[in-house]
């Protein structure tokens, strides 16, 4: 299979395009300087730029670019180019998708921020979205994909949860503070974290280049958990006490707006994935942990 990536420079694009590798699949990706050879290929997201060549060659397209929402304060400008590097990444390729290749299929990335802040209510695929600015994100991500799904191609929205790795995205912010025993929960400790293993949201991206689902999916593990409970699963694992709790207060001020992401309540489970057969590697939260940890015992 040929797969074109955008975003593959990330931490699940980095994953996934390794993971293509190992298992024979033919891989090009998309950057926004010159190529430095037949596995990339330049493009410019805001300029609506892409080789229309390259998009008529591939089985599928996986979109997993847009501006970190994580690393920076999000001020309102910043808010703008988080939204709008989406949407131009993804309008560029829904639309010389339907151009050049109908018939191919796209992963379009997206979070569990489409569906807000929503305490105790079980989230399924077809919950509606919420009213927070990540929802507006999500929901103007995925709707940039609309031209692709109008021409017949198979999209499907990845509505991810917090990735857990031993390095990179949600561990780099939190690890190191759970390694010194510094946290025992962030905020109140009882929202919940729809949360998925890196091992497992590239196996299940993998697996949606094949399924026959069209839509959103929630690219998570099957077994959500309040937010004390994650970090004593990982406190646990790496062989420390929980240290003391961590004020939502505390994270707004050092995070501004970007602590929300943390804070926010969602109580989201795959159908989706379930219903199609879809087997995790680490299907609750000690799996994980104990995956994490071993990474740090060699």
């Amino acid at each position: 299979m040929r797969v074109v990536i955008s975003g593959a420079s990330g931490l699940i694009g980095t994953a996934l395009t390794s993971a293509l590798h190992e298992g024979g699949h033919d891989v090009v990706a998309l950057v926004r300087r010159q190529a430095r050879g037949d596995h990339e290929s330049s493009w410019s997201p805001a300029g609506g730029a892409i080789d229309l060549d390259v998009v008529a060659s591939a089985d599928a397209i996986v979109n997993l670019a847009g501006a970190s929402i994580g690393d920076r304060r999000l001020t309102e400008a910043y808010r703008k180019v988080v939204l709008q590097s989406r949407v131009d990444s993804t309008t560029t390729i829904a639309k010389a998708v339907a151009e050049a290749n109908p018939s191919a299929t796209l992963l379009q990335g997206s979070a569990m921020g489409y569906y807000g802040s929503r305490g105790e209510e079980r989230l399924s695929e077809r919950s509606e979205p919420g009213d927070t600015f990540l929802s507006e994100i999500c929901t103007a991500w995925e709707s940039s994909a609309t031209p692709a799904a109008d021409a017949g191609a198979r999209v499907v929205a990845l509505r991810t949860g917090l990735v857990l790795a031993p390095t990179g995205g949600f561990a780099q912010r939190l690890l190191p503070l759970v390694r010194r025993g510094l946290i025992s929960q962030l905020g109140a400790g009882s929202t919940w974290h729809s949360w998925i293993s890196l091992d497992d949201a590239v196996r299940a991206i993998v697996f949606h280049l094949t399924s026959d689902h069209h839509g959103p999916s929630n690219i998570v593990a099957p077994s959500p958990v309040r937010d004390r409970d994650l970090i004593t699963a990982l406190s646990t694992a790496l062989g420390r006490s929980p240290g003391l709790p961590v004020p939502a207060w505390t994270m707004r001020l050092a995070a501004g707006p970007a602590a929300e992401d943390l804070l926010s309540s969602q109580r989201a489970v795959p159908d989706v994935l379930t219903r199609l057969g879809f087997e995790w590697n680490h299907p609750r939260i000690e799996d994980a942990a104990q995956w994490i940890a071993s990474s740090f015992a060699h």
